[in-house]
């Protein structure tokens, strides 16, 4: 059966195209993903916090155990552009808790991920925020990543750790193209007892270095197929994080060549993993008669 301490899943359910060949609406595809995976990162709450109606739906269209990694509202980790929705800090974390309480009283919120920009560095201003935002965000279990390099230099990387422990962080541990101070290393260390998070992002240097601007961003950024060899280092990363905290998340973020759901299945094979509760595999019982 493997570790069922390490789970497999990926980012947003929409994508996926390998595993709806034969769907005939889109908007099946959520119950459709959760036959395969027990969790998945939602993507969606970067870029606006959900209303009530969708939040339901996705708790009543998932199993009882399945999860969602909410990745937390873009005006919270210093990535909004344009003009905010919200007239302060305080408004917006009050519609983010608001939104997501439902979704953390069913059981479904693994964690909101915090995931910060290439541009949050290593200083007393941004440590001073991390402070104030996980303080804000203290009923969920909070994931902690960063794009900085700066975090995990060597006068700082052990007091980012211990911070983290300190606070009560879930370590994010990724992979992801190796460009200089804007990607970080791979840090395979926990901070949590209760999870860690990986996030495979891909390896694509090239990609990694476009500007953020525009759907043919998106196409390459994350246009990576994992080899064996690389998944095989992902797994023994994940079994060894699972000596330290109770669950290791592991989530495949490479999906603009939709390699994502063909990788994660693999090492879901690779590791002998295998999940109780999923949805039924019979896409026909999700479709009106």
């Amino acid at each position: 059966m493997g570790d069922s301490r390490i789970i497999v899943g990926l980012t947003g359910w929409r994508d996926h195209v390998t595993l709806y060949e034969d769907l005939a609406s889109s908007d099946s595809r959520l119950a459709a993903y959760s036959a395969h995976f027990p969790v998945v990162e939602l993507d969606s709450s970067f870029y606006a916090v959900p209303p009530a109606k969708n939040i339901q739906k996705w708790i009543s269209e998932t199993p009882e155990s399945f999860q969602f990694v909410v990745k937390a509202y873009q005006g919270m980790t210093g990535h909004q552009r344009g003009e905010s929705p919200f007239s302060s800090h305080g408004e917006m974390l009050d519609a983010f808790r608001q939104a997501f309480t439902p979704m953390k009283e069913a059981g479904k919120v693994a964690h909101v991920l915090c995931q910060f920009p290439p541009w949050f560095d290593c200083q007393r201003k941004n440590v001073d925020y991390l402070k104030w935002l996980r303080e804000e965000l203290r009923m969920f279990d909070c994931a902690l990543e960063f794009r900085h390099q700066s975090w995990y230099a060597p006068e700082f990387k052990a007091k980012t750790l211990q911070y983290m422990k300190e606070d009560n962080w879930i370590h994010t541990v990724c992979d992801e193209p190796q460009i200089g101070e804007r990607s970080v290393p791979f840090v395979a260390e926990a901070t949590n007892e209760k999870q860690t998070l990986i996030r495979l992002h891909g390896r694509n240097e090239q990609a990694w270095q476009t500007p953020a601007r525009g759907e043919s961003w998106r196409k390459i950024r994350y246009l990576y197929d994992y080899s064996e060899d690389e998944l095989k280092e992902t797994a023994r990363a994940a079994e060894k994080l699972a000596e330290s905290s109770e669950q290791v998340y592991v989530m495949f973020n490479n999906n603009s060549g939709g390699h994502a759901a063909d990788n994660a299945l693999r090492l879901i094979s690779m590791m002998g993993l295998s999940y109780e509760g999923l949805s039924p595999k019979q896409m026909n019982l999700f479709q009106d008669d």
